[in-house]
Order: C-alpha cells, then structure tokens, then sequence
C-alpha cells in the first residue's frame, strides 16, 4: 500500500488538473485505483489518427504533440500539452475513432483512464463532469485562437503568433526581453505547426537570426527581443489583408 506521503503528493498533483480541480481529496483518493501510470519514449506514438482505442491520458511529466495526417501523409500539428494536461479525452466520450495523433516529443510518464471507468466514474461525481466541460471549453478556446491566427495573420504571423502562445506556456526567462521555448520540435515538426514546409521554415529561422528576433538551437526557440518580435508578428495582419477592390 502507498504510503500517506505518496498519496498526499497524487492528490495533490491531480488538483492541477483542470479535468479534477472541482473534486474534494476524497473523491481524488476514489480515482486513484483507475490511475495506471505509463512510460513513452520520445517519439513514440500514444495513439493514431482513426484508432478505435478510448483510454485518455493525463500527462504526469514531459511534453506531447497532437497533430492531423493529410491523405497526401503531410501532418498539421494542432497543439502541444505539458504536464497535467489531458489528451485523447474526446475518444473516450464520444466513443469515436481518434481524431487526431498523438506523439511523445520527450520522455513522458503519462496516466492513463479507461473510458468506461471514467464515464461510470462521471455519474456519481457530478463535479467531475463540470470539469469535463470546462476542459473541452479551454480546448474550444484554444481552437478559436488557432483559428483567429488564420484569419489575420500570413503564414510568417501565423507561426509567430503560434510560438508566442507556447512560450506563455513553456516559456522560460533568460534575461531582459529574452526568453527560453523548448519544444524539442525539428524545423519539420515547426513547419507543421502552420502547413508548410521544411525549406520554408529553414530560410524563415535564417532570416529572423539575422534581424536579431529569434534564434533554433537543437529544437530550442531563443527569443532575442520579446517586443520586437511581437511588434513583427503584429505586423503581419496588414501582410494578410487583401488589397481593397474600391
């Protein structure tokens, strides 16, 4: 049996997670018997687009990618979760095939749910189907701020717009207007970030290292001039706006 101290430290890190955070500690300590942890090396995939898997995830440590595969087999990443995030959620409601694949960018220890324990669960614990609302609410947020970035923004705003988003996330201060966003993403992972392609984002990091913005050392974003940068970004609506036919 865990110890009091073991227990504590679970409870208290489920508490992190949006999905639990409206639960008292013992309906956490109810849920803690569904919880089995699992370790994914990076670059494993946790599951595929269009599997009929329905476990989800909470990521206990490290750093997971979600992305879609075109039928011409091009991905488009739509987000990255950090710790006490959840993924696969939506497969395990709705019963669906998985919408999307996940991918482990660093070594992950991830907790995993079934989804019948979840939903038998969801019946008795009202506040854990309020937390349920409220993650898919932050992921439908998500969503229309991803959207909006398409909307306003060319491909250049779009990928700025998009690292400025991790880097209030992940991000890590190394000095004055100078932050630290560690990924682990390739210039391919990077360039489906937006739809494009590997060339595109190469030349792209060259170019910005030579303005003084940004710099790409082994998957790790440096930004030089966090004002400058968000000055470029907010530069790019006007590059997307069409040219007036009047």
């Amino acid at each position: 049996m865990p110890s009091d101290s073991v227990i504590s430290d679970k409870i208290a890190f489920l508490k992190q997670v949006a999905l639990f955070s409206q639960l008292s500690n013992d309906e956490l300590n109810m849920l803690l018997p569904d919880i089995q942890p699992k370790i994914y090396r990076s670059a494993d995939i946790i599951f595929h687009q269009g599997d009929s898997s329905r476990e989800f995830y909470i990521i206990y440590q490290g750093k997971v990618r979600i992305f879609k595969v075109s039928p011409a087999g091009y991905e488009t990443s739509i987000n990255i979760f950090g710790p006490a995030d959840v993924i696969g959620e939506f497969a395990a409601v709705d019963q669906l095939p998985r919408s999307a694949t996940a991918k482990a960018i660093t070594e992950c220890v991830l907790l995993l749910i079934s989804s019948d324990l979840f939903l038998e669960r969801m019946f008795h614990l009202p506040n854990l189907a309020l937390g349920l609302a409220r993650l898919l609410t932050a992921k439908v947020r998500w969503t229309a701020k991803y959207a909006e970035t398409i909307a306003q923004y060319d491909a250049t705003g779009r990928l700025l717009h998009i690292l400025l988003l991790y880097n209030e996330q992940f991000g890590k201060p190394i000095g004055e207007n100078r932050s630290e966003l560690d990924l682990g993403l390739n210039q391919t992972d990077l360039a489906s970030l937006v739809g494009a392609r590997r060339e595109w984002i190469n030349r792209l990091l060259a170019n910005w290292r030579k303005q003084g913005l940004i710099e790409y050392q082994d998957g790790k974003i440096i930004f030089l001039d966090l004002p400058r940068v968000e000055a470029e970004r907010d530069t790019r609506i006007e590059a997307n706006r069409p040219e007036t036919v009047w």
